[in-house]
């Protein structure tokens, strides 16, 4: 992939690494866990879950949608949707994540690439649209697939999924300013082009999924997935495509933050997804599961050098119970695995992070993808849709519906069931990432009783 020009002028990186320095949080709190470090907290009850949903043929308006959820018990609307914002047409919506001050949502989507951005914080209950990215490709050289928007000062940091020169998985990382101006490409380490990292292992696959970051270590830690020919390939006719199949990514690339230069490059075989770091102070690792392998593996610092080692096994890796979305709990002691094929999630002990056991297992669903956890691990929320081609059209007898937002209580350390949304029958599409609104953010607090969007 040839060498693109970089907009931004050299005292904008400058500036933004004294940023990422000098911000980096006393208190790394948040009140999702997966959430970047540098982000705004809710304290107490969220009052909305905003999930960015895929629209569906056949299905309501068949468009993508923001669908705001009431998940504050003190509101009268407790448990139902009281508004969602259509997009037009269907984009292939996936992730989302907020700016570092929490004010714009950034939805990102895999097929046409657009990002669309919502205010959330003039009115939390009504999340309006604020601009749409539409030349994301065009900006960032040829980048197609934006997956993860995760906050840095005054930034987003976006993930690529693939490229418009062969659709396949080699791709890069492209940040913006919070105000949606493009900054910068940083390509994917290859073979041909290390880019100053050091292979620990056979690979340079060049692909990319997720990223995080651990501020107080200066690293930014990135996955690798498939490209555009893959994911929006049909799912039975992937898994019978042999050459398809090959195309998967099977590395973790750890980068300097500041310079946003990878560092080093790990042999992680079969798809390593989601990426949760932990929390504590000392805890300087991370952790990952792959796709195609079920593994859990931890990317961890000892004696100032980077590490990659499997940790655990997730189910019966010969059944492909496919682990999808992962979350960490805040002291650092659990691990949730959602797997997307057999509708399980499971929890993991990782009071030792180099030996995850699995500790409880939960049926959600015929099919599961995402889950996100509140701050103090009382709440629990779980939506179902994978990707448009490779969700299951129906469910057996028994199982519920196909497409739908679940809430438990988790306060006594098990699973209680509060209530299910289809999202089938109101007409609204496929549930995919989900964020947590609150006024509290906003030293608001709701002005029409009508509306009873209470916090407390």
């Amino acid at each position: 992939m040839k060498t693109r020009r970089l907009i931004s002028t050299v005292y904008g990186m400058l500036m933004s690494s004294f940023l990422a320095l000098v911000l980096v949080p006393t208190h790394v709190f948040s009140d999702e866990t997966c959430m970047s470090p540098y982000m705004a907290k809710i304290v107490g009850q969220e009052d909305y879950v905003y999930v960015w949903t895929l629209g569906q043929v056949g299905v309501g308006d068949e468009q993508d949608k923001l669908v705001t959820v009431a998940v504050n018990p003190a509101s009268p609307h407790y448990g139902n949707v009281i508004g969602h914002t259509s997009v037009g047409g269907r984009n292939e919506a996936h992730h989302s994540g907020f700016t570092d001050d929490r004010h714009y949502l950034w939805a990102a989507t895999l097929d046409t690439s657009k990002i669309f951005i919502f205010d959330v914080h003039s009115n939390p209950s009504k999340p309006r649209l604020h601009k749409v990215i539409t030349n994301f490709v065009k900006a960032s050289g040829g980048i197609v697939g934006p997956h993860t928007t995760y906050a840095l000062p005054g930034r987003m940091m976006i993930s690529g999924l693939s490229n418009n020169q062969d659709f396949g998985g080699r791709t890069a990382l492209v940040e913006y300013t919070n105000d949606g101006t493009y900054v910068a490409t940083h390509d994917m380490p290859t073979d041909e082009d290390l880019r100053g990292a050091v292979k620990t292992g056979q690979l340079a696959d060049g692909y990319g999924y997720d990223v995080r970051a651990l501020p107080r270590r200066n690293v930014m830690v990135t996955s690798s997935f498939t490209g555009w020919n893959n994911y929006m390939m049909n799912l039975g006719k992937l898994m019978g495509d042999s050459e398809a199949m090959k195309r998967f990514g099977n590395t973790v690339v750890v980068w300097d933050l500041h310079s946003r230069q990878p560092k080093k490059i790990f042999d992680v075989p079969g798809a390593p997804l989601e990426i949760r770091c932990a929390w504590g102070s000392n805890h300087n690792y991370c952790f990952t599961t792959t796709a195609l392998t079920s593994q859990i593996w931890l990317i961890y610092e000892k004696d100032n050098e980077w590490h990659a080692e499997s940790v655990g096994t997730i189910g019966d890796p010969a059944k492909i119970p496919l682990p999808v979305d992962i979350s960490i709990s805040a002291d650092d002691k659990h691990l949730w695995v959602n797997t997307w094929n057999d509708g399980m999630s499971r929890v993991f002990d990782i009071s030792n992070p180099h030996n995850a056991v699995e500790v409880q297992a939960h049926k959600i669903g015929d099919q599961v993808n995402m889950l996100s956890q509140s701050w103090d691990g009382k709440r629990i929320y779980f939506t179902s849709s994978l990707l448009a081609n490779w969700d299951k059209a129906e469910v057996p007898e028994g199982e519920g519906v196909p497409q739908f937002f679940k809430a438990y209580d988790h306060s006594n350390g098990s699973l209680s069931h509060r209530f299910t949304i289809d999202f089938g029958a109101e007409k609204l599409g496929m549930p995919h990432q989900m964020r947590f609104g609150a006024y509290s953010l906003y030293s608001k607090s709701p002005n029409n009783k009508n509306l009873a969007e209470l916090s407390q």
